[in-house]
């Protein structure tokens, strides 16, 4: 096979010459880095919610913590085996332990996608919707239900198939012929997918998800044209002779530069997770239905290439929130006061709500906080655009 020749290469070369040495050092290097970040950062996210009470008052923070849960079991239980294996060119831990951690790798990925897609949703709802269907649609019993979703479902597509190896029928010998390598007497940890084994994975932890992801983000995306199109809309209508602008339509200018901001916002989480989980997911269909020969290093790419998300995600759902960046403040400084006092990361926004459509919607910095409104506003929609003030508690 073409990946046992060029492993077969590999080891010829660092045998005689020494050949890759560096290469290793350097990809350790680069592979620790990467577990030692998506660890620090989804236990950083973590701690925060826990010490936090403000941060558990909100809703979607629920999905966020089970996410970097998800996140951190990846980066202890899978990311170091796979490296110690990318690193040494062999697997040393067994065949038994290596079927326990491909369901585990299966089952925490997918855990990690489908909270992503829970929380596109939740912001939905707090976006798109009115705040009554909110309260109604994210209930604690639905919170629940969807974590345990979040964790039960992934166990059909992991565990069971694999610890079967209904994944396995009818490739049991190319199976066999790729986990051992004669000339370099090395044991791999093969984990290789049947045609119906390969759809039936990718479209319950990818495809599914990330065809919900896209409609919500598109909605919450367009909500957020459509809110900056009616501020332009009242900002003409009502602009002051004088050509001073008046306190309402300070407001209005600040919710058009965060709307703007949140629209970014979604292309970027969009566009790294696309980036980080589609490659794999289009190979893993793909490779079946071309007799395997996929090369292994592109495998390997495409799979560390998703690890990475793992390490991303308490960047894009927590760091970027103002509320956590407060609260990681106060844990690394050591509770120091000054980060206490909220002029130090600069005066809070006022939340803003705007009516469409008969519809009252809030928006500040909703794509970020995701429903963080609900506890630090009091919507009111006696006029087209009101600005509410944040509570103080």
């Amino acid at each position: 096979m073409k990946k046992d020749k060029m492993n077969s290469l590999s080891h010829i070369l660092d045998s005689k010459e020494g050949f890759g040495s560096v290469e290793k050092v350097v990809l350790l290097m680069f592979l620790s880095a990467v577990i030692l970040m998506a660890i620090l950062g989804n236990l950083l996210v973590m701690v925060a919610v826990c010490r936090d009470r403000q941060l558990r008052k909100i809703k979607t923070n629920y999905f966020i913590v089970s996410l970097a849960f998800a996140d951190l079991l990846v980066s202890v239980l899978v990311m170091p085996f796979g490296a110690i294996e990318l690193v040494q060119d062999i697997w040393i831990y067994g065949e038994m332990f290596c079927l326990v951690r491909t369901s585990l790798d299966v089952l925490l990925t997918t855990a990690s996608i489908f909270h992503l897609c829970c929380i596109s949703l939740d912001r939905y709802y707090a976006i798109c919707c009115q705040p009554l269907v909110y309260r109604n649609k994210m209930t604690p019993l639905r919170i629940a239900l969807m974590l345990g979703g979040c964790w039960v479902i992934p166990m059909f597509i992991s565990f069971l198939p694999i610890m079967q190896g209904w994944n396995n029928i009818g490739i049991v010998d190319l199976i066999e012929k790729r986990k051992f390598n004669q000339n370099s007497n090395s044991t791999y940890c093969i984990f290789m997918v049947n045609k119906p084994y390969a759809i039936t994975c990718s479209v319950v932890a990818f495809y599914i998800p990330f065809l919900l992801m896209v409609l919500a983000y598109y909605r919450i995306y367009v909500t957020a044209k459509e809110h900056a199109h009616q501020i332009q809309m009242l900002q003409r209508a009502g602009a002051p002779s004088e050509g001073r602008p008046q306190p309402a339509d300070q407001h209005s200018t600040h919710r058009m530069r965060t709307e703007t901001k949140a629209a970014k916002t979604l292309c970027i989480i969009m566009g790294c997770f696309c980036l980080c989980w589609a490659p794999f997911f289009v190979t893993n269909i793909v490779d079946p239905f071309i007799d395997y020969t996929v090369p292994g290093q592109l495998w390997t790419a495409f799979l560390w290439l998703g690890y990475i998300n793992s390490g991303l995600n308490p960047f894009l759902y927590a760091f970027l929130n103002k509320s956590f960046r407060r609260a990681f403040l106060i844990i690394l400084c050591c509770d120091d006061e000054r980060y206490r006092r909220p002029s130090i990361l600069g005066q809070t926004v006022p939340c803003s709500t705007t009516t469409i459509n008969g519809s009252t919607h809030v928006l500040r910095d909703a794509v970020e906080c995701g429903g963080q409104w609900e506890s630090q506003c009091h919507p009111a929609a006696s006029s087209p655009l009101v600005v509410a003030q944040p509570s103080d508690t």
